[in-house]
């Protein structure tokens, strides 16, 4: 059996690639907003280890990553196959 492809988010945590449905700048008070509310829902996963939020990973599941790295890396990471990269 094949092992699971994973993106790495930051700081030694992963999400598996075909459990994305987004990535999405975390800049807007709309965006902030979701993230209040996924946070209260309790379905929110916070990878950002106390740093600033870049980045907010939407996945099937109906649960939000959020990640410290920006949205662009992410997706260059995803796009090139680096899904281990080195950390911003």
């Amino acid at each position: 059996m094949p092992a699971p492809t994973v993106l790495n988010v930051g700081f030694y945590n992963y999400v598996l690639t075909d459990k994305i449905v987004a990535l999405v700048s975390s800049e807007s008070a709309p965006m902030r907003r979701l993230v209040q509310a996924y946070r209260k829902a309790g379905n929110l996963i916070d990878a950002t280890q106390g740093r600033r939020t870049k980045s907010i990973i939407f996945t099937t599941g109906g649960t939000i990553v959020l990640s410290a790295i920006s949205q662009e890396t992410l997706a260059k990471r995803l796009m090139t196959g680096e899904w281990v990269g080195d950390e911003e």
